[in-house]
Formats: structure tokens, sequence, C-alpha cells
């Protein structure tokens, strides 16, 4: 006959069951413990720990990697006008999904991804019924969350979100600027002056490094900045609208924490793989390449015509260089022009540049104002008439915004450009929050103080890999060779770059003559693609030195930069076992030299690096009889 337990063991017995259901520990009697549950994709891979208080119904966050602290516990929540969800919450159930997917890319750090990630969604309540789900996701490389609330909430008033580091945390920040141009600098997260700063916030812990970021942004939200007050390591999630317009249900964007060692989060492509898929279904006319941007190489003192863009395409085609970029000047300005008028494009000489480019085997990407395109009229002719005249994409300048309506516009013009065959650069712009997976012809956007900025350091230039770049393609522009004085790096390291900084329109912004007067830089951009199958960070430190590599079919390209003194740089050659041939560029006394040597995978590449200098270099498999990795 069996025996009853005592009501207590039954008691404890349901407890630990619910406990062990929900992801949560039983209290001890006597002991108030809040509700925990914990997402993670792997042993070793960045753990989420989710923490319901029971007494004030508040939720944090808390993320760990190998048992060490990434980010301190931290607020989450959002407050809308019809409730507040960042307290008074009781939980309701939790959901769990494995996410596994596999795309191709049109341009990035490699072109074949996968993910796989482990999804968490826990469903809470207020006494009143207002609902809330927090959804959690854990890769091998990051963590990431977002809110999802049920329709009649209101508009959005605030989030409570916030990301807590320790004080004693490196912290590399870049004061916010609606451009996103602002230069990083560093600090530890406590001793950051009181300010506002880009939502791409890179932090070292015991942990690792992490970078924050967001992905998933459209114009049903607003965009988001770090609000920070010396003293403290807290970050609170800023929107840059006080009230956002909601009409229904509501998915926020993605509060992104990409997080591994400095390789790990260099390489990553995780707010990419958060975002959706992409939403153009032929994307055969999307081609990533170099270009000649003609802004910096003379256009913009010497103004714009049809004779001198003509040159520069001679200069282009006779390099192979895929494309040339024409800047502002080219049209008339908003006022000078009536767009009502059936022949008012036929007063631009771009027709005939664009037939004349086309038979060299280069196509033009044009630049023109946002205020020339932001309303449907101006879009129904400007961008049938580009896609008429055979231009390949357009450089869409001066958004200038994170607001909502600003994100509306770019919901409606990525759906057209796509429409209309055009790829994009964004410049005065948000940053990409994965905007390149989900809409492909955007092959590159600003969103970075680049080489038009004469405030750049060698500091500046060796943090960007690990903070900008990490998140999307950046249109630096670097090889702004006569530029000598106007920027604080060397010649080889302004080679290094175009290498360093990945963009799938990579604009070289040098001078023709600046390139002849440099053959070895010349050359080396003339072997260049702007689409990778890989790429692996070699050696790096933000802020002192970036040497990246990254592979296109059988050659592995190599870029470094460096701040600070003059050194013999040493970096393992971490590119495959076997023996490899590499030229490098170097700057020499009298200039620019080039060095071959023949090493084996993981023995150390030794380069001569001049004062805030870098290098630039190739590696092929070497075989007897192969002198050169050029074609």
């Amino acid at each position: 006959m069996a025996v009853p337990l005592p009501t207590t063991m039954v008691a404890a017995l349901c407890a630990g069951l619910t406990a062990a259901l929900l992801g949560t520990a039983p209290a001890r009697a006597g002991q108030q413990q809040p509700h925990t549950w914990t997402v993670t994709e792997a042993a070793h891979a960045p753990r989420a720990r989710i923490a319901l208080d029971d007494t004030t119904g508040t939720l944090s966050l808390t993320v760990s990697r190998d048992g060490r602290t990434v980010i301190e516990p931290s607020p989450v929540g959002i407050v809308t006008q019809q409730a507040d969800l960042s307290q008074g919450l009781r939980f309701l159930h939790r959901k769990d999904r494995t996410v596994e997917e596999r795309y191709r890319a049109k341009s990035g750090k490699r072109l074949d991804r996968r993910v796989r990630m482990n999804e968490t969604r826990l469903s809470f309540a207020t006494a009143a019924g207002a609902r809330l789900d927090l959804v959690v996701r854990a890769s091998a490389d990051g963590i990431a969350y977002r809110y999802a609330l049920p329709a009649g909430h209101g508009d959005v008033l605030g989030e409570a979100s916030a990301f807590n580091l320790p004080a004693d945390a490196g912290a590399w920040l870049s004061t916010y600027r609606v451009d996103n141009e602002g230069q990083f600098n560093q600090y530890t997260a406590a001793s950051a002056p009181t300010a506002e700063y880009s939502d791409q916030a890179l932090f070292a812990t015991d942990g690792g490094y992490t970078l924050l970021a967001e992905s998933d942004l459209t114009g049903a939200y607003s965009g988001a900045r770090l609000a920070h007050t010396q003293g403290t390591g807290t970050y609170r999630v800023r929107l840059a609208d006080s009230q956002v317009h909601t009409d229904g249900p509501l998915t926020t964007p993605w509060r992104a924490m990409i997080t591994g060692d400095l390789a790990t989060v260099t390489r990553s492509t995780f707010t990419d793989d958060l975002a959706p898929a992409s939403r153009v279904a032929d994307t055969s006319w999307v081609h990533p390449g170099t270009v000649l941007w003609t802004w910096l190489a003379g256009g913009r003192t010497a103004g714009q015509s049809l004779d001198a863009q003509k040159a520069y395409v001679d200069y282009a085609a006779a390099h192979h260089w895929p494309y040339e970029a024409v800047d502002s000047g080219w049209y008339f300005k908003k006022d000078e022009w009536d767009v009502t008028d059936p022949d008012w494009q036929t007063d631009s000489w771009m027709p005939q540049l664009v037939d004349y480019a086309r038979a060299k085997g280069v196509g033009i990407i044009v630049w023109i104002h946002q205020r020339d395109l932001d309303t449907p009229e101006e879009r129904a002719q400007w961008l049938p008439t580009l896609e008429r005249w055979g231009v390949k994409g357009v450089k869409i300048d001066f958004m200038n915004s994170e607001a909502q309506s600003m994100f509306q516009w770019y919901d409606t013009i990525l759906a057209e450009t796509a429409a209309h065959h055009l790829m994009v650069d964004f410049h005065g712009a948000t940053l990409p929050k994965g905007i390149q997976r989900t809409w492909p012809q955007v092959m590159t956007m600003e969103a970075v103080g680049g080489e038009e900025k004469r405030t750049n350091t060698a500091t500046h230039l060796t943090t960007l890999p690990f903070t900008r770049n990490v998140i999307g393609s950046m249109d630096f522009t670097p090889g702004g060779f006569q530029r000598v004085g106007q920027r604080p790096d060397s010649d080889a390291a302004e080679a290094g770059l175009t290498v360093v900084y990945e963009s799938g329109l990579q604009m070289f912004a040098g001078t023709p003559e600046s390139y002849d007067q440099r053959p070895l830089a010349r050359d080396f951009l003339d072997q260049e693609p702007a689409a990778w199958d890989d790429t692996r960070l070699l050696a790096g430190s933000p802020g002192q030195e970036a040497v990246l590599a990254r592979r296109s079919g059988n050659r592995w390209f190599l870029g470094g930069v460096y701040a600070g003194a003059a050194r013999t740089a040493t970096v393992p050659l971490a590119i495959g076992r076997g023996r490899w041939l590499v030229q490098t560029i170097s700057d020499g006394a009298d200039g620019l030299v080039q060095d071959s040597q023949v090493l084996r995978g993981g023995d150390e590449l030794s380069v001569d690096v001049v004062a805030d200098g870098g290098f630039a270099g190739i590696a092929c498999r070497w075989l007897p009889g192969i002198t050169t990795c050029y074609r």
C-alpha cells in the first residue's frame, strides 16, 4: 500500500518540478528568490540570465561568458501610454525554439552565412492585464533581446533598457551625432564624461569584449543612443523620439551585445543574422566593387563637368575598377529645376557619361541629396530616370536623423531603389543595423568619421575595425594619398586601410596623379575585390593596432594600421597550413617599398612600420616557380 507523503514534502517536490519546467530555482524556507531563466547556445558561448524580482515585478538581464561577467544585472522594460511595462510584472509562461538559417550576402565579411541561435520568449503581464513578451536570443557570438507587445498599448514613451558595465571596464565610445560621424575615444565605463554616446559602444570586461549594437530597426520605431552619467557604469537606452507612434502590435528592434574575444567580435555578423531575410527576390543586378570616387579627387574644388568625369572614367577603365562615382554638383539644385516639366532631364550631361562609361565597362554611381527624394513625386521623377539612364547606384546624403519619421522614409526608399535596380550608399546616415541582409542592394553606409575629416587620429583609425565596421559595410573612402598632412597615417597604412575597412562599394578617394606617383599602391588597389569569402583578425588592440586578413578566392589580402611609435610589427600568419608567398608594401626612406617572402601558415610575418604607419599585402599559395600573387 502506498504511503502518503507529508504535505510539506509534496509542496517541495511541486516547487522543484515547477522550477525545472521554468528554468528557476525553488526558494528556501524564509527566503524570497526571483524567478530566473537562462538562455545560451553552447557551453562556452555567452549566457543570458533573466531575473524577475517578485517584490517589485522588475526584470533584469545579465550576460556572462565562461562564468565571467560581461554585462552586470541590467534593467529591461518599456513604458507606453497605456502601461508601465518596466515594473509590476508577473510571469505567465515560457516558449523556446532554435533558429537555424543559411543565407548568402552580397557584401560584408563573408558571403556565405550560417546562423544558429537559441530563442526564449518570456511572457509577462501587469496586474491590470497589460502584456509584455521579452524575446531573448543567444548565439556563439552574442546575446540580443527585444520587446513584443500586443495591440492596444498606445504610443511608446521610452524604454527602461540599460546596460550596466563594471566601473573599470575598458570603454571605446563615440559622442552621439545625428550623422554618426564622431571620433572614438577610450575611457573606463565609469570615467566617461556625462553625455549621450552612439549605441555602437565597445567594452572590455573579464568576460571579453562586448560591442553594443542594434538590429532590425524600421519605421515602426525610433533610433537609439546611450545616455551616461559620469561615475557610473550604466548606459541607458534613450530614443530619438520622446513618443514613438504605434498602431497595432509592436515588435521593437533588437538590443544586441556582440560578445567574445576580440577576433570573435571583429568577425561577427550577429547584427545581420538577427535581421529579417532579404526582401529582394532577384539580386543578380547587385555587384559590389571598387570605385573611383571623384569628390576628394578634384570634384570638390574644380566642380563637375562631362569632360572631367570622362577622364575619371578613362582612368577607372584602364585599371579595371568597375565603378566611378560622381558626387555633388552634377545636377541643378532643387530650386533651379522643375520636375513637372517632362523635358527637365535633358539639361543633364549624365546620360552621355553613363553611355560613355558603359562602353568602357565602367558603371556610374551618382550622388543625390535626400531632400530631392523626400516626396513621392520626387522619387517618381528621379528613380525611374536614373534606372532608364543606366545608372548603377545612388549615394544618398544628409538624412542626419534617427527619428521614427526618417526611418519610415528609409523603409520607402529601400523598397523603391530595389524596384528600380539601384544599389545604395547612404551618407549622413544611420548605422547599418542589419539593413544589408534585408536589403542587399545597400552596399555600404557612411556613419563614420571618414577620410574627409581633418580631425582623424591614428587612434581613431585603429578603433574603427572593432566598433563601426563590425556591424556593417563602412564607406570610410580610403586611398586619399594626395591628402598628405591632412590624414594621420602613412602611405602604406593608407593602402592597408582598403583591406582593414570593409565596404561593398570601396570608394578610393585619391587622385589619378597621386596613384601614379605611388605605383606600388596603385597596383595593389588594382588587385582588390570588394566582396570577401572570409575575414580574420590577425592582430589587434583597439586604438593601437589592427591587422586583418580577408580572403577572395584563393588569395588573402592583408591590411595593417598602427598608432604610435615606429616598430617592427610581428603578425601571426593565421591563414591556413602550407607555404604562402607573401608580398607586402611598407614605407621606406624614399617612398613605398615591396618585399616578398615565403612563410608557412602560422609563422610570424615581420614588417617594419613607421610611426602611425601600417602595411598592405597579398598572400597566395607558393609553389616552385611562383614569384608573384598579382594577376
